[in-house]
């Protein structure tokens, strides 16, 4: 018990140094390659969340999905990567190589398609190398570039207020 509280501060910090040192730049590049990250306790629908990229013009084979669960399971089936609370160590130290490749993937976009605000989920969003970044939480604004403010089951809204938004920025 002792022991988690210091590994939640260390992690708190290390989490607010990389969030206090970004510089959120914008710029006009077209989005080609997209990275979601989802919480699967909160939305699992991969396929909605794709087929809005594929509305939006991103071609299916540059779309990829990292998902959080609490516990592994044996029965996820999805061909794309996910993540346990059991991966992060101290020092936001990530032992999961799925997670640090997608981390290190210099996406065009990368949405962070989740509310709840759990160190894990906040931690990939903060420490990927993505160009642009997209949340629907608005629980700490300086993980995002870009916010709309919704609950995950709203697809159809977050597919026309992306696309809104993303024509006004010129990036599709």
């Amino acid at each position: 018990m002792f022991f988690k509280l210091f590994k939640k501060k260390s992690n708190d910090k290390y989490l607010n140094n990389i969030l206090n040192s970004r510089k959120p730049s914008v710029d006009s590049q077209k989005i080609k390659s997209v990275g979601v990250i989802l919480n699967l306790e909160e939305y699992d629908d991969y396929d909605s969340l794709r087929n809005v990229l594929k509305y939006l013009g991103v071609n299916e084979n540059k779309i990829k999905f990292v998902a959080y669960v609490t516990e592994r399971d044996e029965t996820l089936t999805s061909w794309d990567s996910y993540f346990t609370p059991l991966d992060f160590g101290w020092n936001g130290n990530i032992s999961n190589y799925d997670i640090n490749e997608f981390i290190e993937t210099e996406f065009d976009a990368l949405i962070s398609y989740y509310n709840e605000d759990l160190y894990e989920l906040n931690l990939i969003t903060a420490k990927s190398k993505a160009n642009f970044k997209i949340g629907i939480s608005n629980k700490d604004q300086r993980l995002n570039d870009f916010i709309i403010n919704i609950k995950s089951s709203f697809i159809d809204i977050f597919k026309v207020e992306l696309q809104k938004y993303l024509k006004g920025l010129k990036k599709i």
